[in-house]
């Protein structure tokens, strides 16, 4: 009798459920619904869809029985650092405010000016890189703007928490992602109540933190009659980087990891975190992984610019350039060279990606790009210059060399980008699988559930079950 897991992998875009199962030692995949996930504006700010989100999630679950397939567990993984304030009832009483909402904007100085905490103090008992929109700022400016909700708060949770507690009712803070708040140490994998209490935050808000492979529970009667099944609840490496992690197939340690979808995070495994001032200089960070292992990683902007210059040249038809036709045109432009820095705060909402691009190249005294190709050239260019300055940090911080890199996530099929990934750090590139996150996410339940033994294991079937893709620099 097959034995199916579900994995319900949202993204900044679009979410999916993926159906996976082992067939004589092979991997199997089969999505069974998908759908779009968008930011609305909301009361000022731009916002998840977040009861929109948990309705999909449903839905698909629903599709899985219409189709006749019964998985016998569930996991969700989103991406990090968003959430929502719960009351005493268990009701909402916030909204999912997303990253790119401007809210945090003077945050870190505020608090550096005031001399409440040095983002040092921070790094050095976190581990956590400093992004404007981290956990701790969105809460630090939530208190700012709502007060109200977080006196009348008794939890928060992260999205996917959230998403589990209505499903089946257990509230839980899974590792990995309470990890990207800022506000868990790195040394203890708790929350840290010295920093919680500096920052004057009520500490009753933040739940008992519980590792992947913790099974919550099984779907509440409600969800259940909706949906038609029943199933476990299992926490997967919630973050989505911690489950497309999990998937990497890399054959040693010498591999560098990166997953590659809107965002890039490209990092190695370390089994304790590195804290020190020049790891804090060059922001790095220190994420929470599966069995306690840290992603020490740098998130660079990744596809974000392509999917936005893509969603730009949208015609009056809703047409739209294909991936491989923006490469088409890329690659007719390769006498342009230009370099932005992809990691600029100018380019996480402008208005324009196309003009935000034109605009970074003459500011900076370089040629402005005139043509699609151009734009779209600068962009890969300036993607896998970050890529091969992201490596020699990763170098000089761990004091080791890396002999290959793997790619994983939808953004390891662009064979344009990941050529220039490996001419401009000098390392053999792996492509593939494409699926990762979604992989990582069943890796976990199949672990949970004893029918894959340990984590090795687990990227051994990788490699066996999907096409892996070897680049060479040129």
């Amino acid at each position: 009798m097959t034995v199916y897991h579900l994995a319900v992998d949202i993204g900044a875009s679009s979410g999916r459920h993926i159906l996976g199962y082992l067939e004589d030692g092979i991997l199997k995949l089969k999505e069974i619904y998908r759908f779009e996930n968008r930011l609305i504006e909301k009361n000022g700010h731009l916002c998840w869809d977040i009861e929109g989100l948990l309705k999909h999630v449903k839905e698909g679950i629903a599709e899985c029985a219409r189709l006749g397939y019964r998985p016998v567990s569930l996991g969700i993984d989103t991406w990090a650092v968003d959430f929502v304030l719960l009351n005493e009832k268990g009701e909402r009483i916030s909204d999912a405010v997303a990253y790119r909402d401007e809210r945090t904007n003077g945050i870190r100085e505020e608090l550096e000016e005031k001399g409440i905490l040095s983002f040092r103090e921070q790094y050095a008992r976190t581990g956590i890189q400093y992004q404007k929109f981290n956990t701790v700022y969105q809460l630090l400016a939530l208190k700012k703007e709502h007060p109200e909700q977080l006196e009348q708060a008794e939890c928060m949770l992260m999205i996917p928490d959230y998403l589990n507690y209505m499903l089946c009712g257990k509230k839980a803070q899974e590792y990995t992602n309470a990890s990207t708040t800022a506000l868990v140490n790195a040394f203890t994998k708790d929350w840290d109540k010295e920093l919680i209490q500096k920052l004057d935050l009520p500490e009753r808000i933040f739940q008992k933190i519980s590792e992947p492979g913790t099974v919550l529970g099984e779907l509440s009667e409600e969800v259940q009659k909706k949906t038609g099944l029943n199933m476990k609840v299992i926490l997967p490496a919630t973050h989505d980087t911690g489950s497309a992690y999990l998937a990497v197939p890399a054959k040693d340690d010498n591999a560098v990891f990166l997953s590659s979808g809107t965002w890039s995070l490209l990092g190695v495994e370390n089994r304790e975190p590195i804290t020190s001032e020049e790891s804090m200089r060059q922001n790095l960070t220190n994420e929470g992984g599966y069995e306690y292992r840290f992603r020490y990683l740098k998130n660079i902007m990744g596809l974000w610019m392509i999917q936005n210059i893509r969603r730009e040249l949208t015609d009056e038809n809703g047409n739209r350039p294909s991936f491989p036709q923006l490469i088409e045109a890329a690659e007719q432009a390769k006498e342009f060279h230009a370099l932005v820095d992809v990691d600029d705060d100018r380019f996480l909402a402008p208005d324009s990606m196309i003009e935000e691009v034109k605009k970074a190249c003459a500011d900076s005294g370089q040629p402005v790009p005139k043509t699609t190709g151009e734009v779209m050239r600068t962009v890969y260019i300036s993607l896998a210059d970050d890529y091969r300055r992201a490596v020699a940090s990763l170098e000089g911080l761990t004091g080791r060399k890396y002999t290959s890199m793997n790619i994983v996530g939808g953004g390891s099929q662009d064979m344009y980008l990941n050529q220039m990934t490996a001419d401009a750090t000098g390392l053999t590139v792996y492509a593939g699988p494409t699926e990762g996150t979604a992989l990582g996410n069943l890796l976990v339940q199949m672990m949970t559930e004893n029918e894959i033994a340990l984590l090795q294991d687990a990227r051994n079937i990788i490699r066996e079950s999907f096409e892996i893709k070897e680049v060479k620099p040129q």
